[in-house]
C-alpha cells in the first residue's frame, strides 16, 4: 500500500475511530490532491489527501466555510488534520455536470449554476482573499508563452512577436482590472460542478480570489471541456448580466461592456489554460489534457478575430501557432 494511503487509513481508523469501512479512489485533479470515497454502513464520505509539503489546505477550509455559510452546496468539512493534510468531507456524488450536459439539460443546469454564481458574487465577502491583480494575471498568461509556445511547440519568438504578446497581455489585464471585483471561484466549470440533490454541488474552490466579475462566468459558459454555439453563449451572458444587475453585483445596465469584458476575460483565461495543459503534459506526465487544447485555442482565435485591437494577435495564432501544431 502506498505510504500516503497507509497514513490516510491510519488517520481514519485511529484518529477518527472509523472501522469496517471500504475506501476506493474517487477522483484526482490537476494538482497533487487526491480524493477517496469512504463507505461505511450505507453512507459515504470523501477523504481528501493533500500532501502538506505540496498543498496548503488552509484556503480550502476558509473558502469552504464561507461558501457553506452563504447557503451554497459545497462539501461540509467534518474533520481535518492540516498537519498531515487530510480531510473528511460530505460526499456530493460522482456525477459532474460534464457527463450529463446536453441540449436538453443545459438550460436547467446552467440556470442553477448561474443562480449559485450570483449568490457567491453578492453574498460571499472576497475582501480577505488574494487579489486577482496584474502580477497574477500576467504570471498566468506567461504559462502560454513559456510552456505552450516554448516548451510544447518549440517556437522561437522574434522581438516583434514578443512585443505583440506584451501588448495583447496588457490589453487583457486592463480589461480584467476595470471590472467590478467580486468572489472568484477560479475553476467554475463542468468538472467542478456536481449533479446532486441541490444543484450545483461545488468543489475545487480552494484557489478562490478577489477578481473580475466575468471570470467565473467565462469558466462556465466557455468551458475548456465542452463548447456551445456563440449565439447561445451570448444569450446566457445577457441573462447573467440581468441577474447581476438585480443582485447589485453591477450597478447599471451595461450589456455591451459586459460582453466585451466577458470575451476578453475568456482570452486571458484560455491562454492560461492552454499553458497549464502543456505544463501538465511536460512537467507532470499528464498528457490527457493536450486533447483540450484545440477547443480552448479555438475560443482564443474566435474571440480575438472579433475585436480590432486583437486582430494582430489573431493573425499570430493563425500564421504561427496553428502551423506549429500541425
Amino acid at each position: 500500500m502506498p505510504q500516503r494511503l497507509e497514513q490516510l487509513n491510519h488517520w481514519l481508523s485511529r484518529d477518527l475511530g472509523l472501522s469496517d469501512y471500504e475506501i476506493a479512489p474517487a477522483s484526482a485533479d490537476a494538482s497533487f490532491r487526491r480524493y477517496f470515497r469512504v463507505s461505511r454502513d450505507g453512507e459515504s464520505h470523501i477523504a481528501m489527501d493533500a500532501p502538506p509539503d505540496k498543498e496548503d489546505s488552509r484556503p480550502f477550509l476558509t473558502v469552504g466555510s464561507a461558501l457553506f455559510e452563504a447557503g451554497l452546496h459545497v462539501p461540509q468539512i467534518h474533520h481535518h488534520d492540516l498537519e498531515q493534510g487530510f480531510m473528511l468531507l460530505s460526499d456530493l456524488g460522482s456525477t459532474p455536470y460534464l457527463t450529463v450536459l446536453n441540449e436538453q439539460s443545459v438550460e436547467r443546469l446552467y440556470g442553477d449554476a448561474m443562480g449559485a454564481l450570483a449568490v457567491m458574487q453578492s453574498c460571499v465577502d472576497a475582501g480577505e482573499l488574494p487579489p486577482y491583480d496584474e502580477a497574477l494575471l500576467r504570471r498566468e498568461m506567461a504559462l502560454f508563452t513559456d510552456w505552450f509556445l516554448g516548451t510544447h511547440l518549440g517556437l522561437e519568438l522574434s522581438d516583434s512577436e514578443r512585443q505583440l504578446l506584451e501588448d495583447t497581455f496588457s490589453q487583457l489585464v486592463q480589461s480584467a482590472l476595470e471590472q467590478p471585483q467580486v468572489f472568484v471561484h477560479r475553476d467554475y466549470h463542468s468538472r467542478n460542478l456536481m449533479v446532486c440533490g441541490h444543484n450545483p454541488g461545488i468543489i475545487d474552490f480552494q484557489d478562490a480570489v478577489n477578481g473580475p466579475v466575468t471570470y467565473d462566468l467565462v469558466s462556465l459558459l466557455r468551458d475548456c471541456y465542452i463548447a456551445w454555439p456563440r449565439e447561445l453563449v451570448e444569450e446566457w451572458v445577457q441573462g447573467y448580466h440581468d441577474i447581476a444587475l438585480d443582485h447589485g453585483i453591477i450597478r447599471q445596465p451595461m450589456s455591451g461592456q459586459f460582453l466585451r469584458w466577458f470575451d476578453l476575460m475568456g482570452v486571458q483565461r484560455h491562454l492560461k489554460a492552454i499553458g497549464i495543459f502543456a505544463r501538465l503534459n511536460h512537467r507532470d506526465g499528464k498528457p490527457g489534457y493536450l486533447n483540450d487544447i484545440p477547443r480552448t485555442l479555438g475560443y482564443v482565435e474566435e474571440v480575438s478575430g472579433r475585436y480590432p485591437e486583437l486582430a494582430d494577435f489573431a493573425a499570430f495564432i493563425a500564421e504561427r501557432v496553428r502551423p506549429a501544431m500541425g
